[in-house]
Formats: C-alpha cells, sequence, structure tokens
C-alpha cells in the first residue's frame, strides 16, 4: 500500500460509485406511485437517513483498531448473537450483489468483446474477464479501486450528461407535477413500494471501515467523503428523476411497471413523448460503468470485513486469503448458476436494512455507554438521531414485507 495521503475527491468517489448502481434504473418506476414530488421526499430522508447511520458506524469505529469492521464491532457491543444475524446479512447481501454484478457485468463485457472482435464471445469468457480485471483491483490496494472507480465516474456524468441533457431541457411542468389528474388521485398510499427500492438505492455501510483504514483513521475526512458521496448519489438521482417523470406521464407507467423498469422498455415508452436520440446507447455506456463501480465498492466492502473475521494482515499472502473468500464463491456460483440470483435479489433490501439502519442505531447507543461520545469524530443527534434511524429500518421492512405480501395498494400505471 501506498502511504501517500488518500484524497478526499478519491473517498467520495469510492461511496457514490458503491451507491449509483444499475438499480438507479428502478427508482423512476418505483416511485412512479407517489410520483415526482412524493419521490423528492422518499429520496431525501433516505438519503439523511442512510448517511446517518453510515455516519454512526463512523463515530463506533474510531474506539477500535484500523481495520476492525462489523465483525468486531457488533461483537463487542452487542453480543455474538446479534453479530451472528447481522454476519449473516452482511454476507447475503454482498455476497449476492457480487454475484449479480458478475453475471451482468460478464454479459455486457461479452457483448462489448464481441462487437470490437466481430464474433459472438461466450458468456463466462465476458465474466471471467470482468471478474479478473476488477478483483484484481480490489486485491491490490483500495488506492486501485479509488483511482479506477474515480475515472468511472468521470465517464458515468458523461454518458449520463448525453443520455439525460435532452430530457432534462424538454422537461413539462404539468408532467412533473402530474397536473391533469383528477383532482380525488391518491400518491402517498404507494408509498411502501417506494422506500425498499431507494434503500437499496443508498447502501455503502460495508465501506465505511474500508475507508476508515485507508484514510489511516482520519474520521474527520472520512465524514466528509461519506457526507460528499451520498450527496453526488442524490443528485444524480434527482436528475434522473426529473428527466423520466418530466417527460413520460405517469398514466402511460403501465407497460414499464409491467416490464419491471426494463431499460429498453423504458426508452420505447419514452420515446412516444419525448425525442430520445442515442439515449439507449448512453445508457448501456453508463450502466456498464455503474455496475463497475459498484462491484468495485460492494467487494470492497466485503474483502475488509472478511480479513476482520479471520485476522488476515496486510500482506500479499493475508490478501490473497482473503480475495480467494471474497471473490472465488459467486464466481463459482454464477458459472454454475448464472441467474441463480433472480430469486433471492429480491430479498437484498430487507437483509441490508437489518445492517444499515438497525444494527447502527444499536451500536452506537452501546457504544456511548461503553466509551462515551467519540474524541476523533461526533455524530450529531444524540439519542433523537439513534430512534430516529433504528425506526427508519422499522418502516423499512414493515414496507418490504407489506408489499411482498401484496397487502398494500400497487400501482399499475
Amino acid at each position: 500500500m501506498s502511504h501517500r495521503t488518500p484524497s478526499l475527491f478519491g473517498g467520495a468517489m469510492i461511496i457514490a460509485g458503491t451507491i449509483i448502481g444499475a438499480g438507479m434504473f428502478a427508482n423512476p418506476t418505483a416511485t412512479s406511485g407517489v410520483w415526482f414530488t412524493g419521490s423528492l421526499a422518499v429520496l431525501l430522508y433516505t438519503w439523511f437517513s442512510m448517511l446517518s447511520s453510515g455516519l454512526m458506524i463512523l463515530e463506533v469505529n474510531t474506539h477500535y483498531p484500523h481495520g476492525a469492521s462489523f465483525d468486531t464491532m457488533v461483537k463487542d457491543l452487542l453480543g455474538r448473537g446479534a453479530n451472528i444475524v447481522n454476519g449473516l446479512a452482511v454476507a447475503f447481501v454482498l455476497y449476492l450483489l457480487t454475484y449479480a454484478y458478475i453475471f451482468v457485468g460478464g454479459d455486457l463485457t461479452a457483448q462489448g468483446l464481441g462487437n470490437l472482435s466481430g464474433s459472438d464471445v461466450v458468456l463466462p469468457v465476458g465474466q471471467l474477464v470482468f471478474f479478473t480485471v476488477l478483483a484484481g483491483c480490489v486485491w491490490a490496494s483500495t488506492r486501485l479501486v479509488d483511482r479506477f472507480t474515480s475515472i468511472l465516474i468521470g465517464g458515468m456524468v458523461l454518458t449520463f450528461i448525453w443520455a439525460t441533457g435532452g430530457l432534462i431541457s424538454s422537461v413539462k411542468l404539468p408532467v412533473l407535477f402530474d397536473s391533469a389528474a383528477p383532482a380525488d388521485t391518491q400518491y402517498w398510499i404507494y408509498i411502501a413500494a417506494a422506500l425498499p427500492v431507494c434503500l437499496a438505492s443508498f447502501g455503502f455501510h460495508g465501506n465505511v471501515s474500508s475507508l476508515l483504514k485507508y484514510f489511516d483513521g482520519d474520521a474527520p475526512k472520512v465524514a466528509k467523503a461519506l457526507k460528499t458521496g451520498t450527496l453526488i448519489a442524490l443528485v444524480i438521482y434527482v436528475l434522473w428523476q426529473l428527466a423520466i417523470q418530466g417527460n413520460l406521464p405517469r398514466g402511460e407507467f403501465a407497460p414499464v411497471i409491467a416490464a419491471e423498469g426494463q431499460v429498453s422498455v423504458l426508452i420505447e415508452t419514452l420515446s412516444k413523448f419525448v425525442a430520445t436520440g442515442n439515449m439507449g446507447a448512453a445508457l448501456s455506456f453508463f450502466a456498464y460503468m455503474a455496475i463497475a463501480t459498484s462491484f468495485l465498492g460492494v467487494t470492497l466492502g466485503l474483502f475488509d470485513y472478511i480479513a476482520d473475521i479471520f485476522k488476515w494482515n496486510n500482506s500479499a499472502a493475508g490478501r490473497s486469503k482473503t480475495a480467494a473468500l471474497t471473490f472465488l464463491p459467486p464466481l463459482v456460483c454464477c458459472l454454475l448458476f448464472p441467474t441463480g440470483f433472480v430469486t433471492a435479489i429480491g430479498y437484498v433490501g430487507l437483509a441490508a436494512t437489518v445492517w444499515t439502519a438497525l444494527i447502527p442505531a444499536m451500536l452506537l447507543y452501546k457504544s456511548r455507554q461503553k466509551f462515551g461520545a467519540g474524541k476523533q469524530y461526533r455524530v450529531c443527534g444524540g439519542l433523537g438521531l439513534m430512534v430516529w434511524v433504528f425506526l427508519f429500518g422499522l418502516i423499512n421492512i414493515a414496507a418490504q414485507i407489506l408489499s411482498q405480501l401484496e397487502w398494500v395498494p400497487v400501482f399499475k400505471g
């Protein structure tokens, strides 16, 4: 590892890159029931709550040695039982996301290699190329992840502007605020479907410990990176909502909802109301870079979590053992069962809520009882913020369960 001081920009890019995955394409569809004003409220509520819980993890983490992750903190403060539950939730989410990113990223890589070579490239080759390049970055160092992610984020911004520039300039206020809707139209009854998707769109908590180690314990700098990275993601999400929900009327979302937010269907439906030009190509580039940055961020968090569990050091041998346990299980599963994640992916939000909301609030409460307020960094808000974040988690769990059981209204377009 290099001893040069890591940049705040690089840390923010790791966070933004982890957050902005291909899942952002689900946001306009998931929030179509509450529409633009409601989606802004849900996104702001989720952003504030998820940022707060991440800062809680950061404060707690400052009381432990560099490299300590969830395993060390939860075991010490909440006990072995809570650590098992939390560990299962962390492993389920991060391994499943890694598995999904290898599959989707490998598919896109195979298509790209096929276009370059002029011949078909079989899917396993695409997956192995995608996996080898990005997993190698994580194995090498957090600094390399920082550099690669910064480049990819730059590409994402350019392709995002390319894809949405025309759409944002053609936003129609009557469409954006659903002015033509009947006076008795209801919006907030559909909030249960929006909340879990927005929560999943702000996941970065596995990277807090990684960044604290990367910044050599400079907690205030890590806090700035978390705030900056999550704010970048929030701005991109809001602009994306503006571009889609400002051009595609709420009553025309039926085919997009039926296709579960599939990008090609979204563009086809949108093209009936506004010129989309090369939007499909731009979004394909954007999606590929979003998947790559999310893979880097997710696996970096999983890598450091596994190193903490087994207490493997940062030597080449230690990192190799950690890398093997981080990357080989999802790679093997992806090659043997290439679409097996589809069934389980719906439960990612539910499991993620455990360690991105409930556990952070409990950790901070116990940490302040044991250590007092953090000396290097202290989250503002006190007990009130802990209650807020814990309730945020319970509300999301309730919303997820009620939505899956179809006990709440579901917007069909």
